[in-house]
């Protein structure tokens, strides 16, 4: 793997051997998982695949765009990122009964 050479970025790149990554995935799944560490994975001396936990894919192949960054801080700012999953559902629920109120009120006030 002489020839290959990896940029040394944010998260850990380590070269293993197809070998080693047979007898060890379950540890380089928890590394990559845990740890954001990347494993390429060499077969008879060329590199071959890499292994790298799915948030540090998705770090690296689809970022999020900057509004979404922004809305995320903003939230986070506000405490609104401790929300459970039915508190959300719970305020998507009361907001969207407030806009058919509003809705059917503006329909009562047209046909006046």
């Amino acid at each position: 793997m002489d020839e290959f050479t990896i940029k040394n970025t944010s998260p850990m790149t380590n070269i293993i051997s197809a070998l080693t990554a047979r007898t060890q995935l379950g540890q380089i799944i928890k590394r990559a998982s845990q740890q954001d560490e990347r494993f390429v994975v060499g077969h008879r001396g060329e590199p071959k695949v890499i292994i790298m936990g799915i948030r540090d894919y998705i770090k690296a192949l689809a970022p999020a765009p900057q509004w979404l960054k922004a809305i995320r801080a903003e939230a986070k700012r506000r405490g609104l990122n401790q929300l459970t999953p039915r508190e959300i559902n719970r305020e998507i629920k009361a907001v969207r009964k407030q806009g058919r109120a509003r809705a059917k009120q503006t329909s009562k006030a047209a046909v006046k």
